[in-house]
C-alpha cells in the first residue's frame, strides 16, 4: 500500500513510499476513526509513521497537532525531521523553556512538539495569555507513553494528559513499546478495543536474540568499566568482522569518548579488520567537516561516539557515517535509544547504573534498557538482531526477567500526589473533596489501582486524599471554608506556578520569614538553594571534596551534608566565573536546576518580602548565568552583553548600565568592543530605566524634639519599570513603596529631632525584575 495513494496530499511528509504492514493495520483506526488510539509495538517497527497519521488527519481537517516526545533533545529532532510538513506549508514549532517561548508562532502552528514537562508547565498558565494556545489542540500524539512508569517524569506526564483532557478534549494517539499491560492504558484513554493495537514481537523487521552476559565484579569501579568494555567487545567482535555494526550504550557523555579511545587500541590489538583510512574521500570529509578533534581520528578507525554535548553537525554526520557503514562500532549515552532510527546488527548494554548529578549511582530503567534493546537488528540487512545486557552476577537474573517477561507499566503517580494535587488546587480545578476524587478518576493510577487494588491500596483511596488535603492545610498551601471548600493560599500557588516540590517551597518560604526580620544576604540565597529537597540527593565523591573544601574556605557550613556542599561551592564557583575542575562535571545540570530555583525564590521574595530582597535574588541569579563580579552583574541586563563582554567592559571600568551611557560609543569602542556591537550595547543601555534623585526642600539641620515631612522624588528617565522604593533612616525602615515607575515618585520623608545627634536618611530604588544594582543616595541631617 503506497503513502501517495493513501494520502496524496501528504505523500511528501514520510519518509518512505509505501507502508508496512503493521502501519496499514493501524491505518483505517487513525484515518477513517475519530476515537482514541492506543498502538503498542516493538522497537523500530514503524510507530513514527502512525503518529504522522494522526498528525496528517488533524491537519486535513483545519487543527492543530500536538506531539509529546519524551526528552528534550528529541524535539529539536522532530523539528528537523518535520521539515517535509514545512514544505507543505504547515508550520512546525517546538515549545521551549519560558525566555524563549514565542506566544504568536505557537499559536499559529499547525504541529507544536513538547516535552511532558514543558506541557505541564504551559496546561498550569493556560488561562494567561502567553500560554492560551494549548488549549487549541485537537490531535495529542504521545510518543512512548510507557513513560508514565519512569521516576518522577511518569507521574508529570499521566497529570498533564488528564489536564489537557479536561482543558480541549484533544484526539490521544497513545504511542508505546511493547508493554504487558496495554489495555490499562487503553481504559485510562478511553480508547475503544477497535483503535487499539498490540503488535506483538512477529511485527518487529529483524528478529530479536536478546540476552545477559556477566562479568567478574572488582572492587575497583574504574578497572570494572574496563572489564565491561572488554567484555562488549568479546560480544561484538563476531559481528565486525562480519561487518556487522555494534551500538554499545555507556552511562555518561565522558565515557563514550574513554570507552572509544580505549575499544580503538584494543580492536587494533585484536586486529578486527574494521576502519576506513584508505577511504581516501572519506578521510578527507572526516577531516573538513567534523568539529570535536577526538572524534576526527576516531571515525577513521571505524569508531564513533555520539552524545548530546556533541555539536549538530558531529551527531548528524555520526549517524550518517553509522548508516552508511563507515562507523562499525558506536558508543552512545542512552538518548541515541529513544531518538534516532540507528539500528545495529549487536547491541551492548555496558552500563547498567548510572551517575546522575542530582541523585547520585542509579539503576538503568527497565524502560531504558528494553528501548536500547530494542535497536538490536538492521531491516533489510540483518535477519537477527543481537542484544546483550552486561552486568554483575548478582543482578543478572533481575535482567533475565525483565528479557522474558517486559515491564507492565504502573503509575507512579502516588509518590507526588500532594504535589500534583496542590497544582490542581492552585489552578481552580478543585474546589472540593469531591473534585479531588473526579480528578483522580481521570489518572491512569485510578485506572491502575482498579486492575491492581492490593498493590495500590485501592480500598483506601478516599482515606488517603482525606490525608493528603490535610496536610496541605497544615503546611500552609491550602485553605479550606466552612463550607468544606478548598482554596490554595499564595504560597501554593507560587509553588505551582514554579514547578516546586513542597518541601523546596516550605523552605523557601521560611527564608521570606526570616528576611522580614532580618537582613537578606547573597549568601542566604545561595545557601537555601543549595539545600533545597531538589538537590536531596546529590552527593560529593572523593575527589571533588578537596576542590569543594577550598571554594568554601572559610565559610560556616557545618550544617550541611557533603552533597549540599558540594552544590553551594558549585553555585560559588559559578558566581565568580571559576568553577574547578573537578566539580566541572556535575556542574551544568546543578547549575541550570539552581537558576531555576533561584528564579522562584525571588517571586518569593518578591510576593513575601519586598522587591528589594526580590532584586537580589536575581542578581544572585545572573550572577551564576554569567559567571561575573557583584559589581558588574547590572551589565548583564543589557541585551547582548554575556559573561565576555560584561568582564571586558568591567576590567575598563565601566561596571553598569548608567556607565555605558555615559561612556557612550566611542568609549565602548576604545574599551574593546567593535563599532557594530558598541552601538548595539549603547542602545540597549538606554532601553533600561534609569533613576534621578531628587531631595527637594530637605533640611541640614532640625532642632531636637521638632519635625518636619519632606519629600523624595524619584525620577525615572529611562525605560519603565517596576521598582521598589524605600525609605530608611540610620538604617532603619521608614517607609517603603512599590511602584510601576513610569515617570516619577513622590515619597513622602518624616524628619524628627530624635535623640541621636545625627540622622541619617537613605533612599533606595531597586527593580525586582532585572539584575541592576539597587540606586541609592543619602542625606545626613544634624540634630541641635
Amino acid at each position: 500500500m503506497e503513502v501517495a495513494e493513501v494520502l496524496p496530499e501528504f505523500a511528501d511528509a514520510f519518509a518512505f513510499d509505501e507502508f508496512n504492514r503493521m502501519q496499514r493495520e493501524a491505518l483505517p483506526a487513525l484515518l477513517e476513526r475519530d476515537e482514541n488510539v492506543v498502538a503498542s509495538a516493538p522497537t523500530a517497527s514503524g510507530k513514527t509513521a502512525l503518529a504522522e497519521l494522526a498528525i496528517c488527519k488533524a491537519l486535513s481537517d483545519g487543527g492543530t497537532a500536538l506531539f509529546i516526545a519524551p526528552l528534550r533533545a528529541l524535539t529539536n529532532e522532530k523539528e528537523d525531521d518535520w521539515d517535509r510538513f514545512e514544505s507543505l506549508d504547515y508550520s512546525v514549532y517546538v515549545v521551549t523553556g519560558e525566555r524563549d517561548l514565542n506566544p504568536r508562532r505557537a499559536r499559529r502552528a499547525d504541529i507544536l512538539v513538547m516535552t511532558p514537562e514543558k506541557l505541564d508547565s504551559a496546561t498550569r498558565k493556560h488561562d494567561s495569555r502567553r500560554y492560551d494556545f494549548v488549549t487549541d489542540i485537537d490531535v495529542c500524539v504521545i510518543d512512548e507513553v510507557h513513560l508514565l512508569d519512569a521516576d518522577r517524569r511518569g507521574s508529570v506526564l499521566e497529570v498533564t494528559i488528564s489536564r489537557l483532557r479536561r482543558l480541549c478534549d484533544p484526539r490521544i494517539v497513545a504511542l508505546s513499546a511493547t508493554m504487558p499491560n496495554v489495555s490499562d492504558v487503553a481504559a485510562w484513554l478511553n480508547a475503544p478495543a477497535e483503535t487499539t493495537f498490540e503488535f506483538g514481537e512477529e511485527y518487529r523487521p529483524v528478529e530479536l536474540n536478546a540476552g545477559v552476559k556477566t562479568y567478574t565484579h572488582g572492587d575497583n569501579s574504574f578497572a570494572d568499566k574496563y572489564r565491561r568494555l572488554y567484555r562488549a567487545l568479546d560480544l561484538a567482535e563476531p559481528h565486525l568482522r562480519e561487518d556487522g555494526q555494534t551500538l554499545v550504550f555507556v552511562s555518561s557523555r565522558q565515557d563514550t569518548v574513554q570507552a572509544a579511545k580505549k575499544a580503538r587500541d584494543e580492536i587494533a590489538e585484536r586486529d578486527v579488520p574494521i576502519g576506513a583510512r584508505g577511504d581516501y574521500d572519506f578521510h578527507t570529509e572526516s577531516k573538513d567537516e567534523i568539529d570535536d578533534a577526538t572524534l576526527r581520528k576516531s571515525v577513521l578507525d571505524g569508531v564513533a561516539f555520539h552524545h548530546a554535548g556533541l555539536s549538530k553537525n558531529d551527531r548528524d554526520l555520526v549517524e550518517e557515517w553509522f548508516k552508511e557503514g563507515h562507523i562499525e562500532l558506536l558508543f552512545s549515552t542512552s538518548t541515541l535509544a529513544w531518538g534516532v532510527n540507528l539500528p545495529a546488527r549487536c547491541v551492548v548494554i555496558r552500563d547498567t547504573k548510572h551517575h546522575d548529578p542530582l541523585e547520585g549511582e542509579v539503576d538503568m530503567s527497565p524502560l531504558d534498557v528494553l528501548q536500547m534493546l530494542g535497536r538490536a537488528g538492521r531491516p533489510g540487512y540483518d535477519d537477527v538482531g543481537y542484544g546483550w545486557v552486561v552486568c554483575d552476577a548478582a543482578e543478572a537474573d533481575k535482567y533475565r526477567r525483565l528479557l522474558r517477561d517486559g515491564k507492565e507499566i504502573e503509575s507512579r503517580l502516588a509518590e507526588s500526589l500532594e504535589t500534583h494535587l496542590n497544582a490542581e488546587i492552585a489552578m481552580g480545578t478543585i474546589t472540593d473533596l469531591e473534585d479531588v476524587m473526579d480528578w483522580l478518576e481521570t489518572t491512569f493510577y485510578y485506572v491502575r489501582g482498579q486492575s491492581r487494588p492490593d498493590d495500590y491500596d485501592f480500598p483506601n483511596l478516599r482515606q488517603r486524599v482525606r490525608d493528603c488535603l490535610e496536610g496541605l492545610v497544615d503546611r500552609g498551601f491550602v485553605e479550606t471554608g466552612e463550607d468544606l471548600s478548598i482554596e490554595a493560599t499564595p504560597l501554593g500557588v507560587l509553588t505551582s506556578k514554579y514547578y516546586l516540590r513542597l518541601d523546596t517551597a516550605a523552605h523557601f518560604a521560611d527564608l521570606c520569614d526570616r528576611a522580614t526580620s532580618g537582613r537578606l544576604e547573597a549568601e542566604d540565597i545561595l545557601e537555601t538553594v543549595a539545600t533545597a529537597e531538589e538537590f536531596d540527593s546529590v552527593s560529593a565523591r572523593q575527589d571533588e571534596r578537596d576542590a569543594v573544601n577550598a571554594v568554601l574556605v572559610g565559610a560556616d557550613t557545618d550544617d550541611l551534608d557533603a552533597g549540599q556542599q558540594k552544590v553551594l561551592a558549585i553555585l560559588r564557583g559559578a558566581a565568580s566565573g571559576s568553577t574547578p575542575a573537578e566539580l566541572r562535571s556535575d556542574a551544568w545540570v546543578i547549575r541550570r536546576n539552581a537558576t531555576r530555583l533561584i528564579s522562584a525564590l525571588g517571586a518569593f521574595l518578591d510576593r513575601f518580602v519586598g522587591p528589594h530582597a526580590a532584586n537580589l535574588a536575581r542578581r544572585v541569579e545572573a550572577r551564576i548565568e554569567n559567571g561575573v563580579a557583584e559589581d558588574a552583574v547590572g551589565l548583564t541586563a543589557i541585551d547582548g552583553v554575556g559573561p565576555g563582554r560584561a568582564s571586558k567592559l568591567a576590567t575598563e571600568g565601566v561596571s553598569t548600565p548608567g556607565d555605558v551611557v555615559e561612556t557612550g560609543v566611542e568609549g565602548l569602542v576604545n574599551a574593546g568592543l567593535s563599532d557594530g556591537v558598541a552601538e548595539r550595547v549603547y542602545e540597549g543601555a538606554q532601553s533600561l530605566p534609569s533613576i534621578e534623585l531628587e531631595w527637594g526642600q530637605f533640611p541640614d539641620v532640625i532642632a531636637a524634639g521638632e519635625n518636619e515631612v519632606c519629600e523624595v522624588t524619584v525620577r525615572n528617565v529611562g525605560e519603565p519599570a517596576r521598582a521598589g522604593i524605600r525609605v530608611t533612616v540610620n538604617g532603619v525602615e521608614m517607609t517603603s513603596a512599590n511602584t510601576y515607575l513610569r515617570d516619577s515618585e513622590t515619597v513622602p520623608v518624616g524628619v524628627f529631632g530624635a535623640d541621636a545627634e545625627s540622622l541619617e536618611f537613605t533612599v533606595s530604588v531597586a527593580f525586582p525584575e532585572t539584575p541592576l544594582l539597587p540606586i541609592e543616595a543619602s542625606r545626613t541631617v544634624d540634630v541641635r
